[in-house]
């Protein structure tokens, strides 16, 4: 990029403040008190990001006597659920290709699914008076390479072929009629299988709609350590105990209470920018009248949509993963991805030069080696977890939380059928190898990218494993 260009990018971040956007809402909640002393109840659910807060308003939907309690080691949506791009997606598999590849017998109905479970967001959003700016717009998949555009012409005739509606194939002059972009060569548009949405406040509507059914939610109280308790469990707080017939952990990213969950995880820190709001002039430049979601189609991708007030959201490219799968606050913030991502928005929308980034934020994310969510109970069932949602758990972990429930209550039903649910990715190898091995993929990812598609040898070899790493 040009100097003037560089400084540009770098005048656009200088005021924007280190937070995420999405959490930076007068609407936020007061936190709830921590628990002190010693609770009962008969489930006890462990997180408080979407995983945990569905698990918990589903289990009272499902029986309404049910005692449910949730704790959360800080507070209700504060970590990816209050940090993500907002895109909620009807994909159980991180997008159909994953899918397709991994579960080609049982694809259509992970795609029932996955539609079924969306629909059943847009209604519990409704029905529960939750006011998350959600807008069923779809998503376009963005080419802005040629070969990127040829492999988005084939994954659209395959995707015919299988007999899925509701996606467009869109050519240069079709895509930049809905956004424009001089870097963008065509799309294919997944027009009802992706809603927009405000992430934090879907959080925070889900927690009021819980405590309204009865849920028992105590912030500030972070789970230590689980053991058996006669014929059920216990998990140990900084302050006191609980005690539970069953519990569901939804600690995602977080060192799972089941330690031989652990390597099947490693943490991944995704990083975005937020706009000012848009002038309508410079909306007008843009088009954009459909509101879509939008990400690019190479393997260091981004992700971009348009808030409810026109601010566009900006993210992706950079997953960076600390040597030791180390959690710490200092990682939120890293200025030379800001500074990347700034340089690559004005590329794709030059039209915006002088457009100023209000919040620049990040936050880790659980990842596995298959993308996608992966299930299963410790303790003789007296215990559930689901994790490695990979970037995609706005509205996959609603179907988790559906698949902790079920798994719980010990009967074998359509979700506790599949093999997705019945089986396990790759775990992660420990130290060194781990960090060594996410580095040659990301390098070899980067090569790709920037000849025309090929992959590696490498890449070719995880391929045939079924292994990758991706945020």
């Amino acid at each position: 990029m040009a100097p003037a260009a560089m400084r540009t990018a770098a005048q656009s971040i200088a005021g924007a403040k280190p937070v995420s956007y999405w959490l930076d809402d007068p609407a936020k909640p007061d936190a709830l008190p921590a628990l002190t002393g010693d609770e009962h109840t008969d489930l006890l659910v462990v997180g408080g990001g979407y995983s945990g807060l569905w698990t918990a308003l589903i289990a009272k939907e499902r029986d309404p006597e049910r005692d449910v309690v949730l704790i959360e080691g800080h507070e209700v949506g504060w970590a990816a659920s209050g940090r993500n791009g907002g895109f909620c997606a009807a994909s159980l598999t991180h997008g159909l290709a994953n899918g397709v590849e991994r579960w080609p017998d049982e694809i259509a109905k992970l795609e029932e699914l996955g539609e079924r479970n969306l629909d059943a967001i847009e209604a519990a959003v409704a029905r529960y008076g939750i006011d998350c700016e959600f807008e069923r717009t779809g998503e376009i998949d963005v080419a802005t390479e040629p070969h990127q555009l040829d492999e988005l012409r084939e994954w659209h005739e395959e995707i015919v072929k299988l007999g899925i509606t509701g996606v467009d194939f869109l050519d240069r002059d079709a895509l930049r009629a809905e956004v424009d972009s001089p870097t963008f060569l065509g799309g294919l548009w997944d027009r009802r299988g992706v809603a927009m949405l405000h992430p934090a406040k879907l959080a925070w509507g889900l927690k009021r709609a819980c405590q309204g059914r009865g849920v028992r939610i105590y912030e500030h109280t972070r789970g230590l350590d689980l053991v058996r308790s006669g014929t059920g469990m216990a998990v140990r707080t900084p302050y006191g105990r609980v005690f539970a017939r069953r519990v569901a952990l939804g600690t995602n990213v977080f060192p799972s209470l089941v330690k031989r969950v652990r390597p099947y995880t490693v943490p991944v820190y995704d990083y975005a920018l937020m706009t000012e709001p848009l002038t309508p002039e410079q909306l007008a430049s843009i088009g954009w009248k459909g509101r879509q979601g939008l990400g690019d189609s190479a393997n260091q991708f981004h992700y971009f949509r348009l808030s409810a007030d026109n601010r566009i959201l900006w993210g992706g490219y950079d997953a960076i993963y600390p040597y030791g799968g180390r959690l710490s606050s200092d990682l939120d913030q890293r200025p030379e991805t800001f500074l990347k991502l700034a340089e690559q928005f004005f590329t794709c929308f030059p039209q915006l030069s002088g457009l100023n980034f209000t919040h620049a934020w990040g936050g880790a994310i659980d990842t596995c080696s298959r993308f996608t969510a992966f299930f299963g109970t410790a303790h003789q069932g007296r215990v559930a977890y689901a994790a490695g949602f990979t970037g995609l758990g706005v509205g996959s972990t609603r179907f988790g939380a559906d698949v902790m429930l079920d798994l719980l209550s010990g009967e074998e039903t359509e979700r506790t059928r599949l093999e997705m649910v019945r089986s396990k990715p790759m775990p992660f190898p420990p130290e060194p190898f781990a960090w060594a091995g996410i580095e040659i993929t990301k390098r070899s990812l980067a090569r790709a990218d920037s000849n025309g598609g090929h992959r590696n040898l490498w890449l070719r070899a995880m391929d045939k494993l079924g292994l990758g790493f991706d945020s």
